[in-house]
């Protein structure tokens, strides 16, 4: 089996610290580390909105290095500190970036994500192979 790790430019740094890759393409599909919410300085937003659309767009970065977009998505799946309280914001958001046919989603609740203040981590599996 080939794998091949993604990582762009802007998050080269990162990824070399944490000793992880922000996505490894395997076979027809590409895997996608979790995202926060931390804006293009790090900061993490006190706005739960802000967090998830900055969420959304890195992993949109992220498969634009790979040559995708979001309609490769085939798999999501979402951990959430307050789930209930967040769902229909979060749901709404998701819904500006996915379009039918909608990737499979899968939505957690847990304590704590790793990054101090996250409301939310989002991790795809997306497919590189071309759309019907």
């Amino acid at each position: 089996m080939t794998k091949r790790a993604i990582v762009p430019p802007a998050l080269r740094e990162a990824a070399e610290q944490l000793k992880m890759s922000p996505a490894v393409l395997s076979g027809n599909h590409l895997f996608l580390t979790g995202s926060t919410g931390g804006d293009a300085d790090g900061v993490m937003p006190d706005d739960p909105e802000a967090q998830m659309r900055n969420a959304f767009d890195k992993i949109g970065f992220i498969l634009r290095e790979a040559g995708l977009g979001f309609e490769a998505i085939v798999e999501m799946t979402t951990y959430h500190v307050g789930l209930r309280e967040h769902f229909d914001l979060f749901d709404s958001v998701r819904l500006d970036y996915v379009d039918a046919p909608y990737p499979a989603w899968t939505a957690v609740e847990v304590a704590g994500l790793r990054r101090e203040g996250a409301v939310v981590e989002i991790r795809v599996i997306a497919s590189t192979e071309p759309s019907d």
